[in-house]
């Protein structure tokens, strides 16, 4: 490394962030810094960087960049050769005139300082010149504006910089900027119109850690020795990476430490706010009173994460223990008094949910039914007594043509109490358990296995990856929750809109894929809208194909998201297939179909065929007169699809649908000798007609399975 290629290091320290935004705060802050200083020509794209995140900076330590920016070649254009130039070669007006509105002046030209280059059709006048690059503080104050401005900040704060009077917005109050170019602090970083990066000077000051810092304030001493004197003097572990790290293995070492079998509770998203909350964690054991353990474990471990941040422990059976992990931000030589502290703040919350469970159980389910018809859904679609009614009434539907009379009426039961956990203080408190309390409350009176994990599964699947319902009723109950949803939503006119989604519909939808196809549920999408949108009377008005092409677009693309090719997807999605656990079958079929010698040239003549009878007035009979047939390539088409057509219906019929497509590559041959031999438009209207109804039947047996025109090139 060179005097003038140096390791560069730029620190924010700041008051604490907002620890759900630090991660991509500090992912965003190194990648755009070090891409500003690639585009300004200071850093070549291989140069290895580091960021560094913790709840009170943002920093990015990148290799090997320059002091000075390279030396570029410019190329101006001015004006077509015609248009700036005479027949003798000499300037004209109008060249001299756009060279002094870019401030050259003309006398200081010649000819042979230009360069003709083609410029579409014309030769156009280039002039080049070799542009000196900028020192990298000049630069770096332009490069750290556009970073800031693109930093993914939840809610900008405004405040006041030291003078008290000017303001400067920032996602939190910015205390100091370090900059250090090798050992050398980068002076005189300023933007273009000669303004102060937060109102800040560049120095090589920064702070550690708030409580536990050797010194309070530490002198980096170059850009390398940055991450080492943080730990060292600053009690800091800047690097959000080794943070995490370091509370993972942490966890894992106290969990053990705590029982035979015993684990944390996994959770990314903890883990992530968990690591944005502390400089250098220490991971503390914790216990509470065994008596809670009563209360259904998810409202306790609900209320541990998402109040206190805190891991509870499970054990091999995934059962809830009494003892729970903090991650601390200090490590003193008694920790006696930040467990104690710990464990007198958790009681109380443990406490609260205990008094939830006991008083919502004082109360049925059923008692709880008349309850929903005050509460509010949609202005536009009532309350919440009256989508019980609508997804009882889909649900009863959908049990009966799935099982008859008695998964009907147990249907209808699930339904009507499912949402009743919403009038409960539990769910009140936290809504992340409804259907998981309604469960524990069936239980309670008595409603039996089935109901009780019918109303907790309802919801399901809530995110991609989740469970399906576990039995039966229960996934009635959530098809008709998810149509329901759908039909009301999209019947008023709420629908998805870019990245805008309030109701999450593209979720129901998916859920509502997942279920058809995994379930393998014995009823057509069409015939489930068809069921649901009458429950709704007068209410909505929406246009129902856009529903369905909503749908199919779903699954559309999370089938190209497993794998599956695009003119796969295409070829089986064009015929809509009414079954959706028949959609993995037809496209493996065509997967296979795709893979013969025969299928390149018959998708290609499927194509031609279908464009042959679009052009066709109405609609061609697919039916044809033997005794019609004149040319040998006909009747040898002819003879072989009646041959082939029976074998491969049957195949179709039973759900061999590989098959049915296989038996059809057979037609190759004869299909090739007819567009070879034969004439469709033939000038007899007759012969014309029963050529096309040939086309036609052979159209409709080649597109069963999917629209094999879709595999042409």
């Amino acid at each position: 490394m060179n005097a003038m290629n140096q390791n560069l290091l730029v620190e924010l320290f700041v008051e604490e962030l907002p620890p759900k935004a630090l991660k991509k705060l500090g992912e965003a802050f190194g990648r755009e810094l070090r891409q500003g200083l690639i585009d300004e020509r200071l850093v070549q794209p291989e140069s290895n960087w580091t960021w560094y995140a913790t709840p009170r900076r943002l920093a990015v330590h990148i290799c090997n960049v320059e002091s000075q920016q390279s030396a570029r070649v410019v190329r101006e254009k001015l004006l077509p050769v015609s248009v700036g130039l005479d027949a003798n070669n000499n300037f004209t007006p109008a060249l001299i005139k756009k060279m002094t509105s870019k401030g050259m002046n003309p006398a200081n030209y010649t000819i042979d300082m230009f360069e003709r280059v083609l410029d579409g059709k014309n030769e156009t006048l280039f002039l080049p010149w070799t542009e000196d690059g900028f020192a990298l503080a000049q630069v770096l104050g332009d490069v750290l504006e556009r970073t800031l401005a693109k930093l993914p900040i939840p809610k900008v704060m405004t405040y006041q910089m030291s003078d008290g009077w000017t303001d400067v917005k920032f996602v939190r109050p910015v205390h100091s900027l370090l900059v250090l170019h090798g050992d050398q602090v980068v002076e005189g970083v300023r933007t273009h119109d000669n303004n102060l990066i937060l109102g800040l000077q560049p120095s090589r000051i920064t702070q550690g850690h708030r409580f536990e810092a050797t010194n309070k304030v530490i002198t980096i001493k170059n850009a390398d020795s940055y991450e080492a004197q943080m730990r060292d003097e600053g009690a800091v572990i800047a690097s959000y990476a080794a943070r995490r790290a370091s509370i993972v293995s942490q966890l894992a070492y106290a969990a053990n430490q705590a029982g035979q079998g015993l684990q944390a509770i996994e959770d990314e998203a903890l883990l992530d706010e968990v690591t944005a909350l502390v400089e250098r964690p220490n991971v503390l054991t914790c216990q509470f009173e065994a008596e809670f353990l009563g209360v259904p474990q998810e409202c306790l471990i609900l209320t541990m994460k998402a109040n206190q941040k805190y891991f509870p422990l499970l054990d091999s059976a995934g059962k809830l223990a009494n003892k729970f992990l903090v991650v601390s931000n200090i490590t003193p030589d008694d920790a006696s008094f930040v467990i104690g502290g710990n464990e007198r703040v958790v009681r109380p919350r443990l406490a609260d949910a205990k008094f939830f469970f006991d008083q919502d159980r004082k109360k049925t389910l059923e008692s709880r039914v008349e309850g929903l018809s005050k509460v509010v859904y949609h202005n536009k679609l009532g309350t919440q007594g009256e989508r019980m009614a609508r997804v009882c009434a889909i649900a009863q539907a959908i049990g009966q043509q799935v099982g008859g009379d008695a998964l009907a009426v147990q249907a209808e039961q699930v339904a009507r109490l499912a949402k009743t956990d919403l009038l409960t203080d539990m769910v009140g408190e936290f809504p992340e358990l409804q259907g998981i309390m309604g469960g524990y409350y069936a239980r309670h009176d008595g409603l039996g296995e089935d109901v009780a994990k019918a109303i907790e599964d309802h919801y399901k699947p809530r995110f991609a990856g989740d469970q399906l319902p576990r039995n039966t009723v229960g996934v009635v109950v959530a098809l008709a929750d998810k149509l329901e949803t759908l039909v009301g939503m999209f019947g008023i006119g709420n629908v998805p809109t870019g990245d805008k989604d309030p109701f999450a519909l593209r979720r129901h939808a998916l859920g509502l894929i997942r279920m058809l196809i995994e379930k393998d549920v014995a009823l057509g999408l069409p015939e489930l809208l068809a069921l649901s949108a009458p429950v709704f009377g007068d209410k909505v008005t929406g246009d129902a194909d856009a529903l369905i092409d909503f749908i199919y677009d779903r699954l559309s693309g999370s089938l190209r998201e497993q794998g599956y090719f695009a003119q796969e997807v295409d070829a089986v999605m064009a015929l809509r297939p009414e079954r959706l656990s028949d959609v993995a079958k037809r496209l493996e079929a065509v997967r296979a179909f795709a893979a013969l010698p025969e299928s390149a040239a018959l998708a290609s003549a499927n194509k031609r065929v279908g464009n042959i009878l679009k052009k066709v007035e109405g609609t061609a009979a697919a039916a044809v007169n033997p005794a019609l047939l004149k040319e040998t390539a006909e009747i040898d088409l002819h003879t072989t699809l009646a041959k082939l057509q029976p074998e491969s219906d049957k195949a179709y019929e039973q759900g061999d649908y590989a098959k049915s497509l296989a038996l059809l590559a057979k037609l190759k041959a004869p299909v090739d000798a007819f567009f070879e031999h034969v004439m469709v438009n033939a000038d007899d209207a007759a012969l014309k007609a029963n050529r096309l109804g040939l086309l036609s039947m052979m159209h409709a047996a080649m597109n069963r399975v999917a629209d094999l025109s879709k595999l042409a090139n």
